[in-house]
């Protein structure tokens, strides 16, 4: 690490919060310009990977869907110029005190203009806090928050935060001696259950998969929304899914091994397990575990059926296990 005199601060040392707070306010990046303008393929591709079918992002006076703003921005395997260094520093000091992993958390943005096919993006970004070490079910760690404001042909287009935790793996101690032994070793991360998400939930751990009918034009959606991306209506009812679906895709998890995902029946371990994009028989798709079968034997195409599966005391969740071909499950599946 260089730069701030930061060097060989330690957590628990004088000065080591101090060292945290001096990054707050600093540029991570100044001057930064988009790599390609906004175009009319992007759009497409963003449209077609969401499910977004909204007339407002199609044809001659089409505009960028709104959450395409950081897409815009990010700097790909290459990376971007310009950046001050100032971020990899923190992560650096960070790693030293033993927080070596990561997880982004969430992001916030603000939209001021429409952004439309040729204009030409550039942005500036900001770390804007670091917050004290804090204990979570992951591990105890900080927060780190970046701002990032984006103009569109030099005008004020939007305004991107994006925030991770920096952490220490539940289990592990940091080098100040603070243990996480205990606070959430073998339980799954727990899913962020909102008022937008709450009655999804809610039906999980009643056994129900439910999925969103627009009061409006009957498309059915998912995930959950408040509203349909297709008429705009705010209206909407649940369906109850039938179970049946098919692996549309697919990836199988190799590293890390994460013991909370290791299923107590032997169904799988810590890794690898596989993790599918599964369409159901109504049509909608839904990311979930693969279970029933090896997974390097998971194929696209396969048939599997909704199981739910009670993870700890806490937490019940939907997951499908592979069927054989003929509809029976079997853990000998895995040709689709």
């Amino acid at each position: 690490m260089s730069g701030d005199g930061n060097e060989g601060v330690r957590e628990g040392a004088d000065g080591y919060e101090e060292a945290l707070g001096a990054f707050e306010g600093r540029r991570a990046s100044a001057g930064g310009v988009a790599k390609d303008p906004v175009n009319e393929a992007m759009i497409r591709h963003w449209c077609e990977a969401m499910g977004d079918a909204h007339p407002a992002y199609r044809g001659p006076d089409g505009v960028a869907p709104p959450t395409m703003l950081q897409a815009w921005t990010m700097g790909g395997l290459s990376g971007h110029r310009g950046r001050s260094g100032a971020y990899e520093e923190l992560s650096a000091l960070l790693d030293g005190a033993g927080y070596t992993a990561i997880v982004a958390t969430d992001c916030e943005q603000e939209y001021l203009r429409p952004l439309r096919p040729g204009d030409v993006l550039t942005f500036d970004s900001v770390i804007e806090s670091v917050s004290r070490r804090k204990t979570t079910k992951l591990g105890a760690g900080h927060f780190i928050t970046t701002r990032m404001d984006v103009r569109a042909n030099g005008e004020p287009a939007g305004t991107h935060r994006f925030r991770v935790l920096k952490y220490a793996p539940a289990g592990r101690r940091s080098p100040n001696g603070a243990s996480d032994e205990g606070t959430s070793r073998g339980k799954r991360p727990r899913p962020v259950v909102n008022r937008d998400n709450a009655g999804f939930w809610a039906g999980v751990a009643a056994h129900r998969l439910l999925i969103q009918r627009c009061g409006g034009c009957g498309t059915l959606r998912f995930p959950w929304l408040p509203g349909c991306n297709r008429c705009g209506a705010t209206r909407w009812d649940t369906v109850e899914a039938g179970g049946a679906g098919t692996v549309y895709s697919y990836v199988v998890m190799h590293h890390p091994p994460f013991p909370a995902f290791a299923a107590p029946d032997g169904d799988g371990a810590a890794g690898p397990y596989a993790v599918g994009l599964i369409e159901l028989a109504e049509g909608v798709r839904m990311v979930s575990n693969v279970i029933g079968v090896e997974p390097d034997r998971v194929r696209i195409g396969m048939p599997v059926r909704l199981e739910f599966r009670r993870v700890d005391e806490e937490l019940v969740l939907p997951l499908f296990r592979a069927e054989a071909p003929g509809g029976s499950t079997g853990a000998e599946g895995g040709e689709g």
